[in-house]
C-alpha cells in the first residue's frame, strides 16, 4: 500500500499558490485516474484507489502547511502504512519552476510542511518530490512570493513540472525510485 500525500493549504485563497504545488500534483493524479478526492478523514480530503493489486491513497491535508505533519501521522496510524511507503510531494523554492527532484529519503531544508512532518512521524526516511517554483525574484519576500499565484506565463512551465511529478510518482509506486531520479534529477542545461 503507498501513501501518497500533497501538501497546501486548503481554501480557495490559496488554491492557485506556489505553495500549493503539492496539492495540484496529487489533484492532477486523481483528475488523470479518474479519481475525486471526497472523503473527509484524518484531517484530510483523500480519495482510494488500486492499481496493479496496490492499494494507493491520494491525501491533501487540510491542517495548513506548517501542521502537516498532524494529518500526515494519523493517515499513516490510520492506514497502518510504514513511512518508506509514504510518498510526499512539495513546493521547493530552491529548484527552478518546472523541474522536479525525487528523493528517497532526506531532511526538510527550510520547509515547515516538511519539518512538521518529520517532528510528527519521527524519520525522514520517506521517499519526496519537490516542485520546483523558484527562483524568488531578489529582494522578495519568501513567504509572500510562496504564497503567490503563478502568473498566465508560468503556467506552461508549472504544468510540465506537473506532468513530470505525476510520473514521477508512479515510477515510486512501482518500485522504479532510482529510475525516477535518473529521469528527473537532471539540472536544465
Amino acid at each position: 500500500m503507498w501513501l501518497v500525500v500533497g501538501l497546501g493549504n486548503p481554501g480557495s485563497e490559496y488554491a492557485h499558490t506556489r505553495h500549493n504545488a503539492g496539492f495540484l500534483v496529487v489533484k492532477s493524479l486523481a483528475r488523470s485516474w479518474g479519481l475525486q478526492l471526497k472523503i473527509e478523514a484524518f484531517r484530510s480530503k483523500l480519495t482510494e484507489t488500486k492499481k496493479d493489486g496496490v492499494k494507493i491513497v491520494l491525501a491533501l491535508p487540510q491542517t495548513y502547511m506548517n501542521l502537516s505533519g498532524l494529518a500526515v501521522k494519523e493517515l499513516l496510524a490510520g492506514y497502518k502504512v510504514n513511512p518508506e511507503n509514504l510518498i510526499v510531494i512539495y513546493d521547493d523554492l530552491d529548484i527552478e519552476l518546472g523541474e522536479i527532484r525525487v528523493r528517497p529519503q532526506g531532511g526538510p531544508g527550510s520547509h515547515k510542511g516538511m519539518k512538521s512532518i518529520v517532528q510528527e512521524i519521527g524519520t525522514r526516511i520517506f521517499p519526496r518530490v519537490r516542485v520546483g517554483i523558484g527562483p524568488k525574484p531578489e529582494g522578495q519576500d519568501a513567504a509572500r512570493y510562496v504564497l503567490s499565484e503563478f502568473s498566465d506565463k508560468e503556467k506552461e512551465q508549472l504544468q510540465l513540472a506537473l506532468d513530470k511529478a505525476c510520473q514521477a510518482v508512479e515510477m515510486i509506486i512501482e518500485g522504479q525510485i532510482s529510475r525516477a531520479m535518473n529521469s528527473f534529477n537532471r539540472k536544465k542545461v
